[in-house]
């Protein structure tokens, strides 16, 4: 977390249930609704002179073979790019363009990872503890999640023998 805290965003699975595959498998686990993440974001004007930044945790777990992950998001300002920076756990950072290209960064302690502008980005825990990671971004950039929540991306990670996977993502709408 933050010192200080700043404001705190907390994603459970009935937030997103919807954007996994296996329905049937979400629609068991909201009886106890897991934490999928938490992000404690800075409290800073919104604007391009500022930094935003900000800090999450994205639990460990799968609904059905499909790791959790972040929402994901383009910029509302879309040529803003964002910096990670990982702290602990691993993950994947996944990333794509509208025109549907398509990319993945494995992300262990100490790596830096960069989303260029106009690439839409999530991250996806792969391990057994919390992937925690900062991000730094321009302050007007924005969140758009509306795009994702209807398009999808292109690929989901999911576990295939004992492993991550990036297949491809039959709710995908380009």
């Amino acid at each position: 977390a933050l010192n200080p805290q700043g404001k705190l965003v907390v994603r459970k699975l009935s937030d997103m249930r919807e954007m996994y595959q296996d329905q049937d498998a979400a629609q068991a686990m909201l009886a106890d609704n897991p934490l999928v993440y938490e992000v404690y974001n800075v409290v800073v004007p919104e604007n391009e002179e500022h930094i935003q930044h900000c800090t999450t945790i994205l639990y460990p777990g799968k609904v059905g073979q499909e790791y959790f992950m972040t929402k994901g998001h383009y910029h509302e300002i879309i040529n803003r790019a964002e910096i990670y920076f990982c702290l602990k756990g691993r993950g994947l950072l996944v990333m794509q363009t509208k025109e549907g290209d398509f990319s993945t960064l494995e992300m262990v302690p100490g790596t830096i990872a960069y989303v260029p502008p106009y690439w839409a980005h999530r991250s996806v825990n792969t391990g057994d503890e919390p992937f925690v990671f900062f991000a730094a971004y321009p302050g007007d950039a924005g969140h758009d999640y509306g795009g994702i929540e209807t398009e999808g991306f292109v690929k989901v990670i999911v576990e295939e023998a004992g492993r991550y996977a990036a297949i491809d993502n039959p709710k995908y709408v380009k």
